[in-house]
């Protein structure tokens, strides 16, 4: 029988000081994610999904209205472990690296280019959601995505390259209602664009597909 665990942060939780505060990551690591895993674990037995991976049960329930509860559960375990790798408190954020920059610039037009679409995904989302760069899993195509709640692009046959969390509890605590800021701090100083590079060439990093 399948048991869904909690993922340790890959990094202390004041690591990302003072662009995201150990307060924030324990609240939302230790509580809000964790809490996730527990309401799934709840959920999965008698369900028929009880063997199965998370990426398998996000995708076996998205279209299942009768399945909502344990898709939402499943989605924001798996949304979340990802946004944690999608952050880095070494060299973090700023211009792209490696195949991924030549790609960006080549989809957008620009590294700047795509900043201002990843932001506008971001701050725009109304209420709680998420901000991606997808990548097609046909042709490797760029693109900027959101999603709302816990939707996420395993829903969608996309590969997910980066994520920012827009849920209030991600940010709140450290920029209030401030939520461009908190965008611009993501963008600028905390990416890890070895991560981002490392899902777009379909490598293991860390997040089970």
């Amino acid at each position: 029988m399948s048991n869904i665990t909690l993922p340790d942060l890959p990094y202390a939780k004041d690591a990302l000081e003072p662009h995201i505060s150990a307060e924030t990551l324990e609240y939302h690591h230790d509580k809000h994610h964790a809490a996730y895993v527990n309401k799934l674990n709840e959920l999965l037995p008698g369900s028929g999904l009880e063997d199965k991976t998370l990426p398998e049960i996000i995708k076996a329930t998205a279209k299942d209205d009768s399945k909502q509860t344990m898709f939402n559960q499943a989605a924001q375990v798996w949304n979340h472990t990802f946004y944690w790798n999608c952050m880095t408190p070494t060299n973090g954020g700023g211009e792209p690296t490696g195949d991924l920059k030549a790609k960006i610039e080549e989809d957008f037009g620009s590294y700047d280019k795509f900043r201002e679409e990843f932001k506008n995904a971001a701050t725009s989302q109304f209420g709680s959601g998420w901000a991606w760069l997808v990548a097609d899993k046909v042709g490797g195509k760029l693109s900027i995505a959101k999603t709302a709640n816990a939707d996420t692009p395993l829903a969608h046959d996309q590969v997910a390259v980066l994520t920012c969390d827009v849920w209030e509890h991600a940010y709140y605590i450290d920029y209030r209602n401030r939520r461009p800021d908190y965008v611009d701090t993501f963008l600028d100083k905390l990416v890890n664009w070895d991560y981002a590079n490392a899902k777009y060439k379909g490598q293991d990093a860390g997040v089970e597909e």
